[in-house]
C-alpha cells in the first residue's frame, strides 16, 4: 500500500500519539511524582500549550551552527533552542550522542531515541534558552522539508497504528528459547559426562543460546518494555551483563552513538576500526596519503576471515567492555558480568575445572562471534561512510543501512535485524513490527529518491569482504601513487 493511501486510511492523526512505554533514559519515581504540578510544560511536549509563556529569545540557524564545539553545545528540537554544554556529563545516552547533533536540528532523533516525551522533556525544560527567529526554516537550509516532513508525518502514522507497542509475550517466548538451550546443555552434561562429542554439542548450544541473548538485549537495550525504567534497567543487566558477560553500559554508550551517526566519521565508533582494517573511501585515501601502513593492508579481505570473524566477540569486544567498565568505575555491571562467571564456575566447573570452564567459556564466544559479526556487519560497511554532511534523519540511516530478504530463518538467525533500515529509523519499535511498517518505509523512500536496499543473506555477506577489498585499493593506489 502506498504511503498517502495509508495516510487516507488513518485520516487526520497530526495530534495524535500512540501510547508511550517508560524509557531507558528516562526520569525515577520521584521525578514522575513531580509532574502533578507541571500542566503546562507537559502541553508543551505535546505541541498543544496555550498558556501565556514568557518572551523567549530568538536565533538564526547561523548563530546555532558555531555553537557546536565540546565546551559549547547548542541543539534544536522542534524550533526550540537549547543549551546542552553542561547537562551533557549527566546525560544517561553518553555526552557524545549530544555532541554529534550539537549546532544541528536534533527534532528526529530526538523522538527516534526516546518514548516518553512527558518524562523527558522536564529534562529539557531547564535547557530551554530561546527559538528559532519566525523567518527561520525548521531545519537547516539544506534539508528537504517537504522529506522531513514526510518522515515525521510516517512516524505520527505509525504511532496512532501502536507499532510502538511491544508484545510482552514475544520476548518472554525468546527469553525462554535462551533458557531451554542452557538447560538442555547442563543436562546433556550431566548425563553423558564431558567428553569431546558431548563439549562439541553443548558448546553448540551455548553457542546458539548467548547468539540469541545478544539479540534480546538489544531489543531490551532499546525498549523501555517494562511500566518503569527501573525494571527496564534490571532486566537489560541481568540479560546482557548476566547471561552475556559484558557490559550494560559500555553498550549504551556505544550503540547509541552509532544510532543516531551511522557511518559517519568520526562519530560512529563501529567503523572506527583501524589501524586493524580500514572502512569507506576516505579513511583508506587517507591512510594512503600519509603513507601509513601499519598492516599489509590489501590483504584486509583476507585477515578478515582469520582475524574479524572469530575474534570480534572474545577478544575485541570483551576487552573493551572490561577495561572501560574498570576505568569508569562501573560497579552494578562489575557484579553482574561477576555472577556471569561464577554461574559458568557452579554449573560446568564439577565436570571441567576452572579452567576448563574459562576455556569452554572463550570457545563458545568464539563459535558466537563470526554470527554476531556477520549480522551486525552485513548490513553497514557495504554501505555509503562518509564524514558528517548533516543530512536529515531519514537519508542519515537509509544511506548507512540496508536490509536482508525477509524468511523465517532470516529473521531468527539475525533477530529480526534484516530489517535494519527500518530498526535504524525506529530504534524505539519493537522488532515483530518491523515487517509491518517496511512497505511504508520501502514507499517513501521510492517518493524521494531514496534507494532501499534490500537484498540475499549470503550476497550480504559476500559484500562485506568486496566493500573490504574496494577499500584497499584505494589506499594502493594512494599509497603506491
Amino acid at each position: 500500500m502506498k504511503l498517502e493511501e495509508k495516510l487516507e486510511e488513518i485520516g487526520h492523526i497530526g495530534g495524535r500519539r500512540g501510547p508511550c512505554l517508560s524509557e531507558t533514559c528516562q526520569a525515577d519515581a520521584k521525578l514522575r511524582a513531580n509532574r502533578k504540578g507541571d500542566g503546562p510544560a507537559k502541553q508543551e511536549a505535546n505541541g498543544k500549550s496555550t498558556v501565556p509563556r514568557r518572551s523567549l529569545n530568538t536565533y538564526t540557524w547561523q548563530e546555532v551552527q558555531r555553537h557546536n564545539q565540546e565546551g559549547d553545545q547548542w541543539l534544536v528540537i522542534n524550533r526550540k533552542v537549547y543549551d546542552v554544554t553542561k547537562w551533557a556529563s549527566r546525560h544517561p545516552g553518553g555526552h557524545r550522542v549530544l555532541s554529534h547533533y550539537a549546532g544541528e536540528d536534533a527534532t528526529d532523533a530526538f523522538r527516534a531515541m526516546h518514548l516518553d516525551l512527558d518524562i523527558v522533556k522536564l529534562y529539557l525544560k531547564p535547557l530551554l534558552i530561546g527559538e528559532l527567529a519566525s523567518g527561520e526554516p525548521s531545519q537547516e537550509r539544506n534539508k528537504n522539508p517537504q522529506l522531513v516532513e514526510d518522515f515525521q508525518e510516517l512516524r505520527r502514522t505509525l504511532e496512532a497504528m501502536n507499532m510502538f507497542d511491544a508484545n510482552l509475550g514475544f520476548f518472554f517466548v525468546h527469553l525462554a528459547q535462551i533458557m531451554v538451550f542452557e538447560a538442555l546443555a547442563w543436562l546433556i552434561l550431566c548425563h553423558f559426562g564431558s567428553g569431546w562429542t558431548v563439549t562439541i554439542f553443548i558448546s553448540f548450544l551455548l553457542t546458539v543460546s548467548q547468539a540469541q541473548s545478544s539479540f534480546l538485549q538489544h531489543d531490551i537495550g532499546h525498549l523501555s518494555m517494562f511500566k518503569t525504567s527501573k525494571w527496564n534497567h534490571l532486566m537489560h543487566k541481568l540479560v546482557m551483563c548476566h547471561l552475556k558477560g559484558l557490559s550494560a553500559n559500555w553498550w549504551n554508550y556505544r550503540h547509541f552513538q552509532h544510532h543516531v551517526k551511522p557511518n559517519i566519521y568520526p562519530k560512529d565508533p563501529d567503523i572506527d576500526v583501524g589501524p586493524l582494517f580500514l572502512l569507506g573511501d576516505s579513511q583508506p585515501v587517507k591512510y594512503g596519503k600519509k603513507k601509513i601502513k601499519y598492516i599489509n593492508y590489501e590483504k584486509q579481505h583476507l585477515y578478515f576471515y582469520m582475524v574479524g570473524l572469530p575474534f570480534l566477540m572474545p577478544g575485541y569486544f570483551n576487552l573493551q567492555s572490561m577495561q572501560v567498565m574498570y576505568l569508569r568505575k562501573y560497579w552494578v555491571d562489575i557484579v553482574f558480568v561477576s555472577s556471569f562467571y561464577i554461574r559458568h564456575f557452579i554449573t560446568f566447573g564439577p565436570f571441567y575445572g576452572i579452567f576448563g570452564t574459562v576455556l569452554l567459556i572463550y570457545l563458545v564466544k568464539f563459535l558466537e562471534s563470526p554470527w554476531i559479526a556477520y549480522v551486525t556487519q552485513m548490513s553497514h560497511i557495504p554501505m555509503r561512510m562518509s564524514e558528517e554532511e548533516n543530512r536529515d534523519w531519514l537519508s542519515t540511516q537509509v544511506l548507512a543501512t540496508c536490509n536482508i530478504e525477509q524468511s523465517f530463518f532470516n529473521d531468527w538467525f539475525t533477530g529480526h535485524l534484516n530489517f535494519q533500515i527500518e530498526h535504524h529509523l525506529f530504534p524505539t519499535m519493537p522488532r515483530h513490527n518491523y515487517h509491518k511498517v517496511a512497505p511504508l518505509v520501502r514507499s517513501l523512500c521510492a517518493k524521494h529518491g531514496l534507494l532501499y536496499v534490500n537484498k540475499p543473506m549470503l550476497t550480504a555477506f559476500g559484500d562485506i569482504v568486496r566493500a573490504l577489498k574496494k577499500s584497499a585499493a584505494l589506499w594502493m593506489d594512494t599509497y603506491y601513487e
